[in-house]
């Protein structure tokens, strides 16, 4: 599958692309930054192999090539760069796993005026996408390492069909991936990530997550 990484260069773009080009799938890095991105897709494919297909260019570039969209991006630049890939984004499945943080408080449960970051794309896309809320609860340091990733993916769209290529694609990540339901439930989802920063700071922690249990 064809897979772009919208903001790709950071922590969780570089994981999470390094794991999709060894499941055997192809990856584009967007960035506003053409240069970075081309960077960054050269600095993969020295670790992936020249045989994996991985491009880099603009985040309009990279939309443009895809079948999935990952939304990897800071909350203060989320809508400004949802506005400026509507036209990019319609048609597309969507993973958003945007988090609308308010530093320096990121400990601490913050809704957005649209309740869910999730929800504000789909708000501004409309019809023409397919939004799916997912990947809030993973470190980037696992993302990022050969290891296996002790932490289950909680998914949430109102679009079936897309939730389950997310789900398909979590999987691909090494995760155990759950469907959790309608996309208004990214509220939850959203919100349990500060949740988890301030486990992770007051028990000393590294990157944790959940499982769940009894299924």
């Amino acid at each position: 599958m064809k897979i772009a990484l919208v903001g790709g260069t950071g922590k969780e773009g570089h994981g999470m692309a390094l794991r999709w080009l060894r499941a055997g799938h192809e990856v584009m890095i967007g960035s506003r930054d053409a240069a970075r991105a081309s960077a960054k897709a050269d600095e993969l494919r020295g670790l992936v192999g020249p045989d994996k297909k991985v491009l880099g260019g603009d985040n309009a570039s990279a939309v443009a090539q895809a079948e999935v969209v990952v939304l990897s991006v800071p909350y203060n630049a989320h809508t400004a760069t949802v506005q400026g890939l509507k036209a990019e984004l319609a048609g597309r499945i969507i993973i958003d796993i945007t988090v609308p943080l308010q530093p320096p408080a990121v400990r601490r449960v913050h809704l957005p005026p649209g309740q869910a970051a999730a929800l504000e794309t789909q708000t501004i896309l409309g019809d023409t996408a397919k939004v799916v809320a997912a990947l809030h609860h993973v470190s980037s340091a696992h993302l990022g390492s050969d290891h296996e990733i002790e932490c289950d993916v909680l998914a949430c769209s109102d679009d079936e069909a897309a939730l389950e290529t997310a789900l398909g694609l979590i999987r691909d990540l090494g995760m155990r991936a759950f469907h959790a339901g309608p996309l208004a439930n990214a509220v939850a989802l959203e919100s349990l990530t500060p949740v988890l920063l301030h486990i992770t700071k007051h028990y000393k922690g590294s990157g944790v997550g959940i499982r769940l249990t009894g299924v």
